[in-house]
């Protein structure tokens, strides 16, 4: 699945749900060594504890994050992860 994000450096997250779980987590743009290292550290976790994790985190002064821009984009998937 490819989600655009919005308010952030990043242009998209690529990412998997199979079985509840997320994989193959990527962005498109964005601080690269951190946002690798956010797609490893989710890597096959229960999609509702990522969102759990992530949601609300921001970066800087913006209201939003690359993390938080994740949790959006997994909420957004909805039925697919249940």
């Amino acid at each position: 699945m490819v989600y655009k994000t919005s308010g952030v450096c990043s242009q998209s997250i690529n990412y998997e749900i199979k079985d509840g779980k997320v994989y193959n987590v990527s962005f498109t743009g964005g601080c690269n060594g951190n946002l690798k290292g956010i797609g490893k550290l989710v890597e096959g976790m229960p999609v509702d504890e990522v969102i759990s994790k992530l949601k609300g985190i921001t970066c800087g002064f913006k209201s939003t994050s690359c993390p938080d821009q994740l949790a959006k984009a997994l909420e957004q998937s909805g039925d697919q992860h249940a």
